[in-house]
């Protein structure tokens, strides 16, 4: 601070202000570089200020004109302004804002960084460190309620109607107006402490140029009294009192000492003015004025002051008068009545606040107000039900509005008791929404709430206190955690309970995370609960109800179980549905009403002709939970339940599954649907229909039957995702289903039929016995409004007949007139009867129907299930089903049948039903013809059925010969203009005769051309004209047309029935294997198939992998075929239900054994292969070993789910094909190198045979190896390695399983299918699978050992019978193996002995003689060695003839490598010997007892201790901080314990490329990718990075791009090519470092690094003018805003690398455009003084400070101007530099002046 002090002195000599400008003295600045920027507005806000006094003035000389009140005016918001200096109270203190009480009711509002520019600073410190600063104290300690502070207006806004006051308490803005020459001892300021010192406080008075110091023993006192005896803080605000003055003003003491502080009064001395009076003086006053309002004072001789009357004394007093707001005395201005406010009046008000300023209660007469049930957060209490309005939606919850003053956060955990992913589909803005209080905190104004449904609508008691919680309450929670002791579960008011692990059911739960969720609603019952330490104990098992009903009653009602079929009697009707009992023993249940029928209409009928007493019977149990029983009558749902397609638990649904069920509840985004079993699952909105949904509603009402199909199955969270498309739900025949769901129908209206018969009412009766096609006499009575006729029988009153205006016959009807009619339809529901009075069906024929024979209809009458129509040869009435399915319920309305139309029906009973109708189904939905417009009614007598022959009268004959013009031109068809105006369509398959395969067919007709065809067809198509309520049946009939030779040459007189078949018909003419042309539609990206057309009205679909062989052209099959163009395709079969044919592009689609096929993989499964799909759900599954010719170390790697791959069919005998993916298989003609034959059994092998595999696992008796699909060799651990292992884990860290080895058959056994095998390196030829580096001990120690072979058989003998005793061996049975370890431990007992020279106790030489003469016969000579090794001198002694040995150290000794593992049987224990002679079993003995000695008790002790200081060597080794690994064992023990330390696993591959072991290496580098945590990002690319560093000097060019490309899959791309092309750069393989940075420029040509580092390589290899161009192909591809940036760049690696002088003729080019850049000044500043000559750098700083720049940037420059002439200048250069910096201020000083 002093250097700087020297260096910058505080400005030249001070300015004397004039006396009479004191107000207007300009204010000093402390900092040299600080200039005011704001001089301009402050002179406005004097000139204002001034203009201001101006009028007062002239407004007090017109004060005695106006009234009096009006001139004591309480201040209100609306006399604020910016500037107002005011007195307030600190009314609340919240985090970082304080609301401050103003006078006469007002408040507002201060920001944190409002209060001083020191605080200000400390916060912006506070943001930039994560741990909170010590001395930052919040706005609760700095500022108490209830303290008087100083404040300026700031400004004022408005929102809404309404206006907010801002306020500043810094010093700066409240004594702005004072200046150092206006201080005076005795003066009180207040201030901030802006900083601690040694002695005392700076504290920060806000007058520029003075400096304000509080000592320690002043302010004592207050930190007593005040303070609490804590000591002031940074910001803190203080009533300070001026003791001394310094330096006319530069320096003040003050003194906070209470006494003095609250004594001062301002006094005349102290020269106050009218512009730097202060708010909160105290002063001397004298009473000139007394009025009603309040007091005129008068002080300091020349000043006026009013007091109004709420500030006089605590004895308020006043009256209201007509000028003063009424806002809260009524609801409007202009209700308000002065008269009823007089004194004494008794008024009823609500206190909305208390203003401590005023030390007043404000209140309100308002009703809105005084009703409203929420006022303040206060108001609010936890578990309360409020309903409130959705506010906003954030990523943590949802804003609710209560009111305008009160607003809540719903918690995304609370949007629902099921947890939402979108809750913007559920929630919109303004929504109203019924939530209930979790937690309020009115002192900090937060307040929770929940919309959880079951919380918000219980009925039991809401727990808000641990005192509450009596034993067995019972309540609804929701649980906040789930812990292994049980669940945590959260009540109101933060108030929890425990359930432990036992109460959390009735059946024991070990994992409560696996059956609850966070966020779950329960029902809970209080164990016990202690409030003192607010602890509470909960059960799950809820206490059954004993008030509702007894033990025998749900005893009774435990016999009912779920899907059981039961008898019921109904008791009576509910809101819900019948309440019925269950039949015989009367158990209550409920059947809703939406359950009566699979007709959501006969539901409502049923419900409505039931009574009480009437019984129901096979009623299915749907339900039975907590007492309540839930029954349902839908024959759908029976019928699914009896036949076994319900699934009970949720691990029996599984994909594809067609179930039946019920909606339960419909949303927004979808449909929940209910099985018989309770569970449920989603049919989102996209699968409702293969329609487009607008509204769900419209398709599906809540109970309606549906059909289902599982599509997906998520077990974990136990959750399905459904489909009700028609097109996935549909497997039959549409006319079989419609017809069963008619007969339904019509069945169930007998039944309500058979109920109204025996009702009492003759009215009911007589609707009974009324059915269609009855013929009545009748009477017009009326004509309604709509235009119908009403009749009356005359017999029954009350019977309402109603005939539609279309249904009039023509005629016009008079009241009172006679007339015949025939019944339509009986509404039962309305108790309405439809007749007709058309001539057509009054005088019908009866002609006997023959079962499915086609005939033309209309329509007569239409329900919402199904619609009657008449025969137009007869007249009879049919009945007909609208839709087709249970899940087809909606339709738009050109779908929509329509009265008068004619349709096309199939008889489907020859008798008419008990309801009087024939049963049919509608034929084609083509042949429907539209209705004609009705006719205006005919008077009666003359000739009807003019409208019966316009609608019999065809629009054109099928077979017609026609002529028009061509309109339009399609890729699928020709739209012509025929001669009378109607419209036709040529499809392009009727075109020509012979189409070419390639080409377009309507290309060949041109606009304008003449046709001459004939009409093959007619459909009806929607127009333009088509409104869905003005004109919903706007549509066209057009004519199929045909101008294909053959169709024009053939003869008329051919039945045209031929060209009106049903499409389904038309299918079934089409066999697999036919070949047909067909005309590409479009290609379906979705589905992933091609869209084709064979015929007009026929279309196929051609699945993706059907289109070709070729990968290119499955790829993008959308560039290979083109719309219109013709293929030849294959038919593969009929999708009749569909309505479509299934073709192929590549032949017959057949799935047998060497046919080649196309296939996409679903799955790939590890270590295993992959999982493919063929078209029409045809499964393989191709093995690791058929993935290719050659094996690969990771053979999945390029594998994933929707990748396409050409497969070759190996078998055929499972479900599940066996594919290969080999190309010797796929594509045999290639004839490539087959590395890795195939091996499917174990003929495919011989003994010697060299082949590699996978390893699947290390067993006990050796290492099992892959080497095909089906085929498991087995590798026995002394053919593993040539080393010996006494740590068997080792096996499977360097054998883990799927690792790819070599290895070579030894042995053969093909009756059992055996095959071992050998890994040695003498075998295979490869490395030891071990490496060197572990120091493993050899298994051959040297050419004088060899193996010790058992002679005790002949040579060719002992060999066979060995390989007989193998074989059987490697069953891998468990009693061998359990003989194996019994071996194992006599083998080191044996060892034992043999390291001794002890004799073995008698027993154990019996049991060894024993074992060794049952085992050696079976002894081999070689393969089943286990090691054992004898010395070549004993073996030779042991040859030589025997003779009697008495000394035991005669005795062959076995020779043991220390720690072998034991994997044989005891019997290779026995040394090799000559063949026996009489003489030799006392040798063995001898020798038997000799080697099996054990250990003395001397030696054990002496090898403990040995083996306890090996082991504190060892750690004592490990402790040395200054350790270094030396073996591979050592960095596997540092990389266990530091597993994410990249440092530690480029060490260990070190390690092994010091000893040039490169596979280990890259082994540790994959250990090290699968170990580092997928968090840290940079340690796995340095692993990356070494990898490639690995390949690039020991691999190929090959290798190193597969791990290029594997460390782009998982690291930051752009990183790992800078990583790359490093690499090659540092290798001097600049070739390929260039195409690595020309890559990098195409796929990362946004990044100007690239381009940077890239001009950088070219700039080290000299290519000087390629980085010249290359600067502007990089502006081409930058946004604008990175030009300057990349120049300076590039301008600097021209001073590194290039050209200094082309580096400063960028920089001064760039800083000619753009010369207010100081950070490339600051860039070029450093070059210089880098690389540049001292002129230079003082020619740049001169330049840059005679810039005009901000004062902050030009503090910068001189700064470093100052500190380079320092370093490199002289006393003379320095000084200078200051000079111009002193002018610079003065000139920045005389500038604000003027």
């Amino acid at each position: 601070m002093a250097s700087q002090e020297d260096s910058f002195p505080r400005g030249g000599s001070k300015k004397k202000a004039h006396p009479e400008k004191t107000p207007q003295q300009p204010i000093e600045h402390d900092n040299l570089f600080d200039v005011p920027t704001e001089e301009g507005s402050r002179k406005r806000k004097r000139n204002q200020e001034q203009g201001a006094k101006n009028k007062k003035s002239k407004a007090e000389k017109k004060e005695s004109s106006r009234p009096e009140a009006e001139a004591c005016g309480i201040l209100s918001i609306e006399a604020l302004t910016e500037g107002m200096r005011l007195l307030g109270c600190v009314k609340e203190i919240n985090n970082l804002e304080l609301v401050i009480s103003l006078p006469n009711g007002l408040w507002g509002y201060v920001q944190a960084t409002n209060i001083s520019d020191a605080y200000t600073k400390k916060l912006s410190e506070q943001l930039d460190q994560e741990e909170p600063l010590e001395d930052l104290a919040p706005l609760s300690e700095l500022f108490p309620p209830g303290l008087l502070v100083r404040c300026v207006v700031s400004s004022i806004t408005s929102a809404s109607k309404k206006k907010s006051v801002k306020l500043s308490l810094n010093p700066k803005d409240v004594n702005r107006v004072l200046s150092p020459a206006s201080l005076k001892p005795g003066m009180l300021l207040t201030g901030t402490v802006h900083s601690v010192e040694d002695h005392g406080y700076l504290v920060d008075i806000g007058v520029m140029g003075t400096k304000a110091f509080l000592p320690w023993q002043k302010e004592q006192e207050y930190v007593k009294q005040k303070n609490k005896g804590t000591k002031l803080r940074v910001g803190q605000y203080l009533n300070c009192l001026i003791e001394e003055v310094k330096g006319n003003g530069g320096s003040v003491l003050l003194s906070t000492i209470q006494s003095v502080v609250s004594a001062a009064i301002a006094t005349e001395e102290q020269n106050w003015t009218l512009d730097n009076l202060l708010p909160g003086l105290v002063v001397k006053a004298q009473v000139q004025k007394v009025t009603p309002h309040g007091l005129t004072l008068s002080f300091f001789s020349s000043f006026t002051g009013l007091v109004d009357f709420m500030h006089l004394d605590s004895k308020k007093a006043g009256h209201y008068f007509q000028t003063q707001m009424i806002m809260h005395l009524s609801q409007t201005e202009k209700s308000f009545k002065p008269e009823k406010f007089k004194p004494g009046n008794m008024h009823k008000c609500r206190v909305i606040d208390y203003s401590p300023m005023d030390d007043l209660a404000l209140l309100s007469l308002k009703t809105s107000i005084i009703e409203a049930p929420f006022l303040r957060y206060h108001d609010l209490h936890p578990g309360q039900v409020v309903k409130a309005k959705v506010f906003a939606l954030r990523s943590y919850g949802m804003i609710v509005k209560v009111t305008e003053q009160i607003k809540g956060l719903v918690p995304t955990l609370h949007l629902a008791d099921v947890q939402i992913r979108n809750p913007q589909k559920k929630y919109r803005l303004q929504d109203e929404v019924k939530c209930r209080v979790l937690t309020c905190d009115p002192e900090n104004k937060k307040l929770l709430m929940t919309l959880k449904k079951t919380l918000v609508e219980s009925n039991l008691p809401a727990l808000t206190s641990y005192k509450q919680a009596k034993p067995e309450l019972q309540t609804h929670g929701f649980i906040s955690s789930i812990k292994d002791s049980g669940c945590v579960v959260k009540f109101y008011n933060d108030v929890r309970g425990l359930v432990p692990q036992r109460e959390l059911g009735a059946q024991p739960i070990s994992t409560p995370g696996e059956v609850f969720y966070v966020g779950q609603v329960v029902k809970v019952t209080v164990l016990n609960s202690e409030p003192e330490q607010e602890r509470m104990l909960l059960s799950f098992r809820l206490l059954s109800d004993k008030e509702t009903e007894g033990p025998a009653q749900s005893q009774k009602k435990a016999t009912i179980k779920v899907g059981q079929l039961v008898d019921v009697k109904v008791k009576k009707k509910t809101e819900k549905g019948l309440e019925v009992s269950i039949l015989p023993n009367n158990i209550r249940a409920l059947l809703p009403t939406t359950h009566l029928s699979d007709s959501v209409n006969n539901s409502q009928l049923l419900y409505s002709w039931l009574r009480a007493g009437d019984v129901l019977h096979r009623v299915l149990c749907l339900s039975h939970s907590d007492g309540h029983i839930i029954l349902c009558r839908k024959p759908a749902l029976i019928s699914a339940v009896e036949s076994g397609q319900d699934p009970k638990v949720f691990s029996e649904f599984q994909p594809g599954m067609l179930l039946t069920g019920f909606v339960k509840t419909i949303k927004a985004y979808g449909v929940f649907v209910q099985f018989p079993s309770g569970l449920s699952g989603l049919a989102p909105k996209s699968a409702l229909s293969d329609k487009f949904v607008t509204t769900v509603s419209d398709h599906f009402v809540e109970g309606q039957t549906v059909v289902a199909k599982v599509t997906n199955v998520y077990e974990e969270k136990e959750r399905m995702l459904l489909s009700l498309r028609l097109s996935d739900v549909c497997q039959e025949d549409t006319a079989v289903s419609s017809l069963a769901l008619l007969s339904q129908w019509l069945e169930e209206l007998q039944g309500v039929r058979s109920l109204m018969s025996s009702r009492d009412s003759m009215l009911t009766q007589t609707l009974a016995e009324i059915t269609p096609g009855l013929l009545m006499d009748l009477v017009v009575q009326d004509m309604s409004s709509d235009g119908s006729l009403m009749f009356s029988s005359g017999s029954v009153p009350g019977l309402v007949l109603k005939a539609s205006r279309y249904h009039q016959g023509g005629k016009v009807m008079d009241p009172g007139q006679r007339t015949k009619a025939v019944v339509l339809h009986v509404d039962t529901l309305k108790s309405e009867v439809h007749v007709s009075l058309r001539q057509e069906l009054v005088n019908r024929k009866s002609k006997q129907l023959k079962k499915n024979t086609e005939h033309r209809a209309v329509i007569e009458h239409l329900e919402k299930t199904f619609a009657i129509g008449s025969l137009m040869e007869t007249g009879q009435l049919v009945a007909f089903p609208v839709t087709s399915h249970l899940n087809d319920t909606f339709r738009f309305d050109s779908e929509k049948l329509q009265v008068g139309q004619r349709v096309s029906l199939i008889i489907k009973s020859a008798k008419p039903s008990d309801i009087g109708l024939f049963l049919a189904v509608e034929s084609s939905v083509k042949k429907r013809t539209p209705a004609l417009p009705l006719a205006d009614p005919e008077p009666a007598g003359e000739e009807p059925g003019v409208m019966s022959s316009l609608l019999e009268k065809p629009t054109l004959p099928i077979g017609e010969m026609v002529t028009g013009t061509v309109k339009s031109v399609k890729a699928t068809h020709v739209v012509v203009t025929l001669e009378n105006g109607l419209v036709g369509c040529i499809h392009a398959s009727q075109i020509l005769d012979d189409v070419p395969l390639g080409t377009q067919p309507t290309a060949k007709l041109k606009v304008g051309k003449p046709v001459t065809a004939r009409v093959i067809g007619q459909r009806t198509l929607l127009t333009h004209k088509t409104l869905p309520i003005s004109h919903p049946s706007s549509a066209q009939t057009v004519s199929e047309l045909s101008i294909r030779s053959s169709e024009l040459e053939k003869d008329i007189s051919i039945d045209p029935s031929t060209h009106c078949s049903s499409p389904t018909e038309k299918l079934k003419q089409y066999l697999p294997g036919q070949t047909v042309i067909c005309f590409m539609r479009k290609f379906n990206v979705i589905k992933k198939w091609l869209e084709v057309e064979i015929t007009p009205d026929i279309r196929g679909r051609i699945p993706q992998l059907l289109t070709s062989l070729s990968f290119k052209v499955l790829k993008h099959p959308e560039k290979k075929f083109k719309i219109g163009q013709a293929l030849s395709a294959t038919v593969v079969g009929p999708e009749s239900s569909k309505g479509f044919l299934t073709l192929s592009l590549i032949g017959p689609h057949r799935l047998e054994e060497g046919e080649v096929a196309m296939g996409r993989v679903v799955k790939v499964i590890p270590k295993e292969g992959l999982q493919v799909l063929f078209p029409f759900g045809t499964i393989g599954k191709v093995s690791i070993f058929h993935l290719s010719d050659s094996y690969l170390e990771a053979p999945l790697e390029g594998f994933h789910p929707e990748k396409i791959v050409r497969c070759c069919v190996l078998s055929t005998k499972d479900p599940v094909l066996t594919l290969s993916l080999r190309q010797s298989r796929t594509n045999p003609r290639m004839k490539n190198k087959i590395e890795d034959p195939e091996v499917n059994s174990i003929k495919n092998i011989k003994e010697g045979q060299h082949l590699r595999g996978y390893v699947e696992a290390v067993k006990k008796l050796g290492v099992h190896f892959r080497i095909g699909p089906t085929l498991v060799g087995r590798v026995k651990y002394r053919h593993v390695t040539k080393y010996f292992l006494s740590d068997k884990t080792l096996y499977r860290t360097y054998l883990p399983e799927g690792k790819l080895l070599s290895a070579k058959v030894l042995r053969l056994n093909r009756k059992q299918k055996l095959v071992y095998l050998s890994f040695l390196p003498k075998d295979t030829g490869k490395p030891d699978v071990f490496p060197d580096s572990l120091g493993l001990p050899l298994r051959d120690q040297g050419k004088n050992r060899v193996k010790e072979v058992p002679s005790s058989q002949p040579k060719k003998k002992r060999k066979l019978e060995g390989k007989e005793e193998e074989d059987k061996g490697d069953s891998s049975t468990k009693q061998e193996e359990e003989k194996q370890q019994e071996s194992e431990a006599k083998a080191r007992r044996a060892e034992k002995a043999a390291n001794t020279g002890k004799r073995k106790m008698p027993e154990m030489e019996r049991e060894q003689e024993k074992v060794t003469k049952k085992k050696r016969p079976n002894l081999l000579p070689e393969e089943d060695d286990s090691g054992v090794e004898v010395n070549y001198n004993e073996e030779k002694r042991l040859k030589q003839p025997k003779q009697k040995q008495t000394k035991p150290t005669e005795i062959p000794r076995l020779q043991l490598s220390s720690g072998f593992v034991w994997d044989v049987s005891l019997d290779m224990l026995a040394p090799a010997a000559p063949p026996r002679e009489e003489s030799s079993d006392s040798e063995e003995e001898s020798s038997s007892q000799a080697t099996l000695k054990k250990k003395s008790k001397k030696d054990k002790e002496l090898e403990k201790q040995q083996a306890e200081k090996e082991l504190t060597r060892i750690e004592t080794a490990l402790m040395d901080p200054n350790w270094q690994p030396e073996t591979a064992d050592d960095f596997d023990r540092l990389v266990l314990s530091s597993p994410n330390s990249s440092i530690l696993w480029l060490r260990y591959m070190a390690f092994h490329l010091h000893a040039t072991e490169i596979e280990k290496a890259r082994a540790v580098a994959e250990r090290a990718l699968k170990s580092i945590s997928f968090r840290e990002e940079q340690e796995k690319l340095n692993v990356w990075v070494a990898l490639m560093n690995l390949e690039n000097m020991y691999g190929s060019k090959e290798t190193l791009s597969k791990v290029f490309e594997r460390a782009v899959q998982y690291c930051e791309p752009l990183k790992v090519f800078f990583q790359l092309a490093d690499i090659y750069s540092k290798s001097e393989k600049y070739q390929a470092a260039e195409e690595v940075y020309n890559q990098m420029l195409k796929r990362f040509r946004q990044e100007k690094t690239v381009w940077v580092k890239y001009g950088s390589f070219l700039l080290q290899r000299g290519k000087a003018e390629a980085c010249h161009d290359l600067l502007p192909r990089a502006f081409s591809c930058l946004p604008q805003k990175e030009h300057v940036d990349v120049i300076s760049k590039f301008a600097q690696l021209e001073f590194y690398q290039g050209d200094g002088e082309r580096g400063k003729a960028m920089f001064e080019s760039t800083l000619n455009s753009y010369p207010k850049r100081t950070d490339v000044w600051s860039i070029y500043i450093d070059m210089l003084i880098k690389f540049g000559s001292q002129k230079e750098v003082r020619d740049a700083f001169e330049r840059v400070v005679h810039l005009s720049l901000s004062p902050k940037r030009m503090k910068f420059f001189f700064k470093r101007y100052l500190d380079y002439e320092k370093q490199h200048g002289t006393a003379e250069t320095v000084q200078a530099v200051k000079e111009k910096a002193l002018n610079y201020v003065e000139s920045r000083n005389t500038l604000a002046d003027s």
